[in-house]
C-alpha cells in the first residue's frame, strides 16, 4: 500500500488544492501576510501525512508526523478563521473549507488512534 490510498491523503491533498486557490481571492497585499501561511500550513497537512508514511515502519516516527499533520489541520483552521473575519465576502468558500478541515482532524486522529493501537512494523 501507498500513503496515495490513504483517505486522510487523499481528503488532505484535495484541500490543498482547493485552499491555494481560494488564498488567491485575498487582495494583493495579502497575499503573502495571510495567504503564505495559509498555504504553507495547508501543504504541511499533506507532506507530513506522506513524510510519516514514508516511516511506516518506525510505529512512533509515523504517529509523530501524524499528529504534526493534525496540528497544521488546526493551524489552518486557525488562518481561514482569521480571513473569515477579516475578508467576510468570502466567508461562504472558506466557512465552507474551515468546517472541512476540522472533519479531516477528526480523520486523522481516528487514523493515529488505528496506528497506535492496530498498527503492524
Amino acid at each position: 500500500m501507498s500513503y496515495l490510498k490513504l483517505d486522510i491523503y487523499t481528503i488532505a491533498f484535495d484541500l490543498f488544492i482547493e485552499t491555494h486557490q481560494l488564498s488567491l481571492k485575498l487582495p494583493k497585499y495579502e497575499l503573502y501576510e495571510l495567504g503564505s501561511p495559509l498555504r504553507r500550513s495547508a501543504d504541511s497537512v499533506v507532506t507530513n501525512i506522506a513524510e510519516g508514511y514514508g516511516r511506516k515502519s518506525y510505529k512512533g516516527d509515523f504517529i509523530r508526523f501524524l499528529i504534526y499533520s493534525q496540528a497544521s489541520c488546526d493551524e489552518t483552521v486557525s488562518h481561514l478563521s482569521k480571513i473569515i473575519r477579516l475578508y467576510p465576502d468570502l466567508i461562504t468558500d472558506l466557512k465552507d473549507k474551515t468546517e472541512q478541515y476540522q472533519l479531516l482532524g477528526g480523520k486523522i486522529n481516528n487514523f493515529i488512534k488505528y496506528v497506535q493501537l492496530s498498527w503492524r512494523t
